[in-house]
């Protein structure tokens, strides 16, 4: 495994500027925002997608840093029943997924989407209860007429240019457990898999370690972010975990968003790490920084030095013992 992070907590940062940071600070790889949530500050994807040179040009500037990509991001929502969101995500997965194929970028992630609750709705309906019956209508108009056929299309694209998809269940949209991340890939196919963030799984109550090993026992592990939870017991029992408050109310939500080690041990960590190589996975682990209370440098920083001692970068040795 190697250790790299998200770049757009550098998004203030010029593209020489960000590498320069990140490698000072010893990391190996870089997610870089192609479009949507995560911007285009460091990475002009049109200009790369027309010129080799470019490309060529791009990728010198990583080599003589030591570094490599280890994902595009385009986190955004492709079937949003407002057509100018929906229109810019699709072109922006679909140009990902092109450049990733020019550079060797293995994955491109993002979200799966949420879309309307009916083909008259006008905006967004995220369903989370069978009844009212209304709901699992939605619900089912959603899967079949929106996700499943958007994502298969996606799919065939994502094959022929020999590209995984890294689907983050986020809370919010379609994808967001271990299940409806497998269901998803069983209906579309299997370029489609996660990018596994176990703060999402934290907040709804999913043992981390235990959905690797649901989503490790179906290959579907494409990528990995590094970022914690803290759950804050007494705001869950006024709350619960479908806290509605902005991610700034830290005094009184019932979840956080930390750094790395703040919100769950570095021995729960460990066996995170321990879980993703027992199932197979030997890629980057990314991370994302988005603690509210503390500084960017800190927070990563943090993140940094705890990653690193549990972090298994070495092919295990023969089993001499037995």
């Amino acid at each position: 495994m190697k250790l790299g992070v998200f770049t757009p907590l550098f998004n203030h940062l010029s593209f020489d500027e960000m590498i320069e940071e990140v490698a000072n600070r010893g990391l190996e790889t870089v997610e870089i925002g192609t479009g949507g949530n995560p911007g285009t500050a460091h990475l002009d994807i049109d200009k790369l997608l027309n010129s080799s040179d470019a490309r060529r040009e791009y990728q010198r500037k990583l080599d003589d840093k030591g570094l490599e990509i280890s994902a595009f991001s385009t986190h955004n929502n492709p079937i949003s029943p407002l057509e100018k969101i929906a229109k810019e995500a699709d072109e922006s997965i679909r140009k990902t997924i092109k450049l990733a194929s020019l550079m060797n970028v293995p994955v491109v992630n993002g979200f799966s989407g949420i879309g309307a609750g009916n083909e008259t709705d006008t905006q967004v309906n995220w369903p989370v209860s069978p009844w009212p019956n209304e709901f699992t209508d939605s619900y089912h108009y959603q899967w079949d007429k929106k996700l499943i056929p958007y994502w298969k299309d996606i799919n065939k694209e994502a094959e022929a240019a020999g590209v995984k998809i890294g689907i983050e269940m986020h809370g919010g949209f379609l994808v967001h457990t271990p299940y409806t991340m497998l269901r998803l890939r069983e209906e579309a196919g299997k370029a489609i898999g996660c990018n596994y963030d176990p703060s999402h799984m934290w907040w709804q109550g999913i043992d981390p370690v235990e959905a690797i090993k649901i989503l490790g026992r179906e290959d579907s592990l494409h990528h990995f972010h590094a970022k914690d939870t803290y759950l804050d017991q007494a705001n869950i029992n006024m709350h619960g975990l479908t806290d509605m408050q902005p991610y700034g109310d830290v005094k009184s939500r019932a979840w956080t968003f930390r750094s790395v080690g703040m919100g769950h041990s570095v021995d729960v960590w460990a066996d995170m790490i321990s879980a993703l190589r027992i199932y197979g996975y030997d890629h980057a682990v990314s991370i994302e920084h988005e603690d509210p209370i503390m500084s960017v440098d800190e927070g990563l920083n943090r993140a940094i030095s705890n990653l690193q001692s549990i972090l298994i970068k070495d092919k295990p040795s023969e089993m001499w013992w037995v």
